[in-house]
Parts: structure tokens; sequence; C-alpha cells
């Protein structure tokens, strides 16, 4: 068994806001991943702290619980950038507290990034589910999709075209699908905290140009879905945009006028059917 005396494989970190069910199907399928050892540190931004609960039944001496103080009204990326830097794994996986790890996906994760060590982030397969379902039907679109894309850019083993995708396409990823080294979260600052959202696709953008990436045309997550949404609604939209707006200036900060316009056309082209 999984101590917290020893290094865990994986550590898993669970930011939280007034879902207590959702948390504990969250937390039951991280910690019922076979063949490899987990903690998981689960960050409460409740100001009424309605995650402790959840954590006090469990009582399993893997989960470690911390109240964000003061609570932040909303804002993942600094609840995540508190939670990371105090666990110990390996390979970090930033899970959402409604969604639920599909079974053996940490396995292949680890596996995967154990087998490609220049490599440093795993993702694969995501699936839709909820209680609305037209909702999910479109969701299922949306990843088969996604996952079409990110086949693709695997097999050529770009991680520009990878990019080019989550930059000017639907973003093929979302936090919870993906595992990371943690040398690789250290080395880009973890999240930016002024994205006000998609601060995820921000995060794996810069983590996957830097070191690259692997995709598993496999399940690795169960991804909740409902209506309305945050990408499906005028209010959402309009902060999408700015979120876009701040991860488009950085990258040509970084990289370049000329890239970020080789990568546009690579998307107006090669990913323009896809």
């Amino acid at each position: 068994m999984n101590t917290r005396s020893a290094t865990p494989d994986v550590s898993v970190i669970v930011p939280t806001f007034r879902r207590p069910g959702q948390l504990r199907e969250a937390l039951a399928s991280a910690l019922g991943q076979a063949g490899v050892t987990v903690e998981a540190i689960v960050i409460d931004d409740s100001p009424e702290r309605s995650a402790a609960p959840v954590v006090e039944a469990m009582a399993d001496p893997r989960v470690r619980y911390l109240e964000m103080e003061p609570p932040t009204g909303g804002c993942p990326a600094r609840v995540r950038n508190t939670g990371w830097p105090l666990s110990s794994g390996r390979f970090l996986h930033f899970l959402d507290d409604d969604d639920r790890v599909a079974d053996g996906a940490y396995a292949a994760l680890v596996r995967a990034l154990e087998t490609t060590p220049g490599v440093g982030v795993a993702f694969g397969r995501i699936e839709p589910f909820g209680d609305v379902p037209e909702a999910v039907t479109r969701e299922r679109a949306y990843f088969a999709n996604a996952s079409r894309r990110a086949l693709m850019a695997g097999a050529v083993r770009s991680r520009r075209l990878m990019v080019a995708n989550m930059l000017f396409k639907p973003t093929v990823l979302v936090c919870s699908a993906c595992m990371i080294r943690r040398p690789v979260a250290e080395g880009i600052g973890g999240f930016d905290v002024e994205t006000p959202v998609v601060e995820d696709v921000d995060f794996f953008i810069r983590a996957i140009r830097r070191f690259g990436c692997t995709y598993l045309d496999r399940p690795v997550l169960h991804y909740r879905v409902g209506a309305p949404s945050l990408m499906h609604s005028p209010l959402g939209e309009s902060r999408v945009d700015e979120s876009y707006r701040r991860i488009f200036a950085h990258y040509r900060r970084t990289y370049g006028l000329g890239e970020f316009t080789a990568l546009k056309l690579v998307a107006r082209s090669v990913l323009r059917w896809l």
C-alpha cells in the first residue's frame, strides 16, 4: 500500500468547489487505479469547506486535505498552483472534481511517459458522460474529432502540429485527460493565474511546445458535461476569446511572429478538413 513516506508514482491534484458528491466519485476513481501508487491532494476553494467531510469520511492516508485561504472566488489555476508544489509524485495529474479517471488510465499514462523519456506530457481519449443527452451527444462528436487530430499529430511526432491544433482549432485535450512530469510543470512555472478560463489549454500548450507529448488511443477520462456549459454560452465564449488573446500574445513573444503565423497557416491548410 502507498504511504506518505514512500514516493508515489502519481500525485493527483484536485481543486474542488461545492461538489462533495462528485468529489467522492472523482477521488474513488483515482485512488482505485491499479498498477501504480497514488497520493491525492484535495484543495478546498469553498468558504464553507464543503470537501472536508468527504475527505474525513474516506479516512484514506493517501488523501491530504488543504483549505484554500483565502478562497479564490473561482480561479482554478491559482488553486492548482497551491497544491502541486506540495506533492511528491514523479508524475502529476490535475483532476477536476466532477470527472472520473478511466480504469487503467494511470498505469497506461505512466508507462507511456516511462517509455518515452524525452517527452513531458501524455494524454488520451476523453469519453463524455452526463445527465443531458444532447450535451453528451454533442461532446462525443467534439472529442471524436479531437482524437483524430491528436492521432495525426502523434503519428508524425510533431509537437508543433499538436500546438497548432490547440492554438487554432478546438482543443484536443482537457486538464483531467493529461499526465505531466513534475520537472515539466516546474520548468514552465505552473499555471498562468492571469488566464481567465481555458488555463489548462495554456498550460499544456507551453508544456507540449517545450517538452513534447505522446497520445494514447485509449480512454483515460470520463468527462462530465451538462448544459449550459462554459464553452457553449455567450458569456463563456467571451471569456474564452479573452484567454486566447492572452495565449496568442504569449506565444508570439516566446517563439516569434514567424512561427505563430506558420502554425496558423498549417491549421488553415493541413488541419482544415479535420
